[in-house]
């Protein structure tokens, strides 16, 4: 490739095509391409035009030091393809070597550059390959060599901890954590239309009887956090169950672990309290820790752009950068609580302190606003932890409604769907983040999820030291220096107490 380079400076940058002046009648061009769908939805596409030329060397070079910036950008890599449109080309020409960098990336802004740089290193993914990517085959169960025959599965409960506990024909048993507070509302779901259906069946089919089991009597009527959590919480279990069998870690059904200590972020979930309050939970959260990574509440949840507190969001932006300094990665999750103007407002507020990440910014199932804000904002938007639709999943990445994916492993799922997720995300050079929803070994998913998927983020939500008695031989379960190791055992890789499973009730369907 030939790098275009001025005298002593350090920026290179690879140079596509040289071209004369643009043609205006590209752009006329570029505008039939553009469909009458996405024209209502105020969409605009990209020319296919990747260039760079002398005559915009300084312009390039500091966008250059914008692109360093990014958050997915790689410097082994140097400077992702950047495609401007013949407008954004004419408005560079404008922009001279000799403007402050406050002009610069006004001039880029004004230009649609800086959303374009924003995704700059990421590729497109069509809907057709997205669709192909979720109907593939994760599971790897070559090396389970004989049949797991699923002869019962069972419900138990001790205190507010719910256990399920599955058993092969052969005498084989394995016993995980579901969600506790979903489990304690669906419970009915689980016991009556999810855990019967896999009786009888050999574990190996696992991936193939996930949709069978969305089918049977009609639950897809049910479709929701209600069936998925139910069926999230028999597919780990027969995880676990196949990983003890075979003596393997979960890892190995995804295809192998690929890292084994997991840099995390803490996370508060306080509302309300005063920024000042706030910043002194966080800062225990840290020095328990050693977290070099962070996330605190923004907003009301689901508020309508009411704040938990008057003027709360604001104050907590600025005074946890004051505080942490930085070398601080910082996020902030809104729960749904804004409308596409004030999100966009709180957004470039975080932008203006140097956030990681905006989490659900508007009404989770508001993809479109969601699009909005991300289109408007560089700091990256996550959001998904309330999705379980594989085709909601595909419209978002497709259409690049979101920056960062974040499924949760219980809610969507289990990990099988998941991986899907993650599989479709890194077609579009996206990032996943899953969501932990708190409470049981949901610590310890997020962990072994991290563990074999390629594209995670760079921390991963951690919510651990429960009280749950369980023991690990090949992990302290704890953040220590900021990242947990990831047990590496058979299944998912701890023990519980069995005094513990024992003195747990079985809970009946009528119950």
């Amino acid at each position: 490739m030939r790098r275009l380079s001025k005298g002593k400076s350090r920026f290179s940058f690879p140079l596509r095509a040289r071209l004369p002046p643009a043609d205006v009648s590209l752009a006329a061009r570029e505008i039939q391409q553009v469909s009458m769908e996405r024209r209502r939805m105020g969409v605009v596409e990209r020319g296919q035009v990747c260039w760079f030329s002398h005559q915009h060397y300084d312009a390039t070079a500091r966008l250059f030091c914008l692109i360093q910036r990014l958050p997915n950008y790689r410097k082994d890599c140097g400077v992702p393809p950047l495609r401007f449109s013949v407008l954004e080309m004419k408005a560079m020409e404008q922009i001279t070597a000799r403007g402050s960098r406050r002009k610069f990336l006004a001039g880029l802004a004004a230009a649609g550059v800086v959303n374009q740089a924003r995704g700059a290193s990421e590729s497109s993914a069509s809907l057709p390959e997205l669709s192909r990517l979720a109907n593939q085959t994760v599971l790897d169960v070559s090396f389970v060599k004989q049949p797991v025959k699923i002869a019962s599965i069972e419900l138990l409960k001790n205190g507010r901890v719910y256990l399920v506990r599955v058993r092969s024909s052969d005498g084989a048993e394995a016993v995980t954590v579901p969600n506790p507070d979903r489990m304690a509302l669906m419970y009915p779901v689980f016991l009556k239309c999810v855990a019967p259906f896999f009786v009888g069946k050999d574990a190996r089919d696992l991936e193939k009887l996930l949709w069978e089991v969305y089918r049977a009597g009609s639950n897809y009527k049910l479709q929701g956090i209600a069936l998925w959590v139910c069926v999230a919480a028999v597919e780990m279990a027969l995880l676990e169950l196949m990983g003890r069998v075979a003596n393997r870690p979960v890892a190995d059904f995804f295809g192998g672990r690929i890292r084994q200590d997991i840099p995390v972020y803490v996370a508060s979930s306080n509302r309300g309290n005063s920024p000042q309050a706030e910043i002194a939970h966080l800062q225990k959260l840290v020095a328990g820790s050693g977290a070099r990574a962070l996330k605190f509440r923004l907003g009301g949840r689901m508020s309508r752009n009411a704040d938990s507190a008057p003027g709360r969001t604001e104050a907590l932006i600025k005074l946890a950068r004051e505080t942490f300094g930085a070398e601080m990665t910082l996020y902030g999750d809104a729960n749904s609580s804004y409308d596409t103007r004030e999100a966009i407002r709180i957004g470039k507020l975080m932008e203006e302190h140097g956030y990681g990440f905006f989490e659900e910014p508007c009404e989770f199932d508001d993809l479109w606003s969601t699009k909005a804000v991300a289109d408007a904002l560089t700091i990256p938007v996550a959001g998904g932890e309330q999705e379980f639709s594989l085709h909601r999943w595909q419209w978002a990445i497709a259409n690049r409604g979101l920056d960062i994916a974040q499924p949760d492993l219980h809610y969507g799922g289990g990990l099988i769907r998941a991986t899907k997720v993650a599989r479709m995300a890194a077609s579009a050079g996206l990032k996943v983040v899953p969501h932990m929803s708190g409470g049981g070994l949901g610590y310890l998913d997020v962990i072994q999820f991290a563990s074999f998927t390629p594209n995670i983020g760079p921390f991963m939500e951690f919510k651990g030291n429960t009280d749950l008695p369980v023991s690990c031989e090949t992990s302290s379960l704890k953040c220590e220096r900021g990242q947990v190791r990831c047990p590496s055992g058979p299944g998912f890789g701890v023990t519980l107490d069995p005094a513990f499973i024992g003195l747990a009730k079985k809970i009946e369907a009528g119950a």
